[in-house]
């Protein structure tokens, strides 16, 4: 427990710093890394090596360039060009292309691995790819820290509700979730878990909307019925979260491995912290874009 905790602090020490970056491309080319690195893990799972080289060797132009797309949204108007989706769905093409060089001739089993490993890709891909659709979304000069707030929502619903879950399991799990997959979870959790979501996106709004009267940090002003939103939007991301969570668990389960990685002590991989993130992302952005600010 102390090594998570102590792991803990500094990953949110890193995450401040990578913030205070949020306007500038070293914000893009971080999460562009940290991507990377969650994807290796699962190509390193799945057990593809060296002779697999193509495989990896394909998301990274293509996550690269999902990343390093800026075309404009204009929120009120619900107008959107450029869509990292048509990039995501050229994980499979790409992937074929850089197959067929690769002169290799797989077994059935083989087949269905690699597009289980293309489709996982594609699913962080577009998680990480959210973030920064965020940023583009609600430029600074318009927004100000509005799209901060949002990542930080993002994580708060993920994180908090995981931490909630975790105690609220040990303290009154009883029936088991998904005893197959994930033995540890309990139906208790996950309530406490939704709760927890609900309550930690609450307290940031709060405090956002605090500092707000005094440095003007969000271009909104926050309402009751935001706050009616929100605990809508938590319950929904809470549930999101735990389906992220038991989808990488049964990738894990199937490949025989215990963690994604061991770059966090005590917490595992990028996938092992950000499994929970990988569906609520999404979630949220398409979220804000078409409800929040219609308010």
């Amino acid at each position: 427990m102390k090594t998570r905790i102590i792991t803990a602090v500094v990953g949110l020490g890193v995450l401040a710093v990578v913030l205070a970056f949020f306007d500038t491309f070293l914000f893009d080319l971080v999460l562009s890394a940290i991507c990377l690195l969650a994807i290796h893990e699962v190509f390193s799972a799945m057990g593809f090596g060296k002779k697999q080289w193509y495989l990896y060797a394909g998301a990274v132009p293509l996550t690269l360039l999902a990343a390093q797309t800026g075309y404009p949204v204009i929120i009120h108007d619900r107008e959107a060009h450029g869509d990292c989706m048509d990039m995501i769905r050229r994980f499979p093409e790409v992937h074929g292309i850089l197959h067929s060089f690769s002169g290799s001739r797989e077994m059935t089993a083989e087949l269905v691995q690699r597009g289980w490993y293309i489709s996982f890709s594609g699913v962080i891909t577009f998680c990480f790819y959210s973030l920064i659709h965020l940023k583009r979304m609600l430029p600074f000069a318009q927004y100000r820290y509005d799209a901060i707030y949002f990542i930080l929502l993002i994580l708060c619903f993920a994180w908090g509700g995981d931490t909630a879950a975790y105690f609220a399991g040990r303290a009154f799990g009883r029936h088991k979730l998904a005893p197959i997959v994930s033995p540890h979870k309990t139906v208790e959790g996950a309530v406490g878990g939704v709760l927890g979501s609900m309550a930690a996106g609450c307290v940031l709004t709060l405090v956002y909307s605090l500092l707000s009267k005094t440095y003007n940090v969000l271009s909104i002003h926050v309402l009751a019925r935001h706050y009616m939103v929100l605990l809508g939007m938590g319950a929904v991301a809470s549930v999101l979260g735990i389906l992220g969570d038991l989808f990488a668990s049964a990738v894990k389960r199937q490949a025989g491995i215990k963690d994604y990685g061991t770059i966090f002590p005590g917490h595992g991989g990028i996938l092992d912290r950000f499994d929970s993130v990988m569906f609520i992302a999404p979630f949220v952005s398409i979220a804000v874009r078409y409800f929040f600010y219609l308010l």
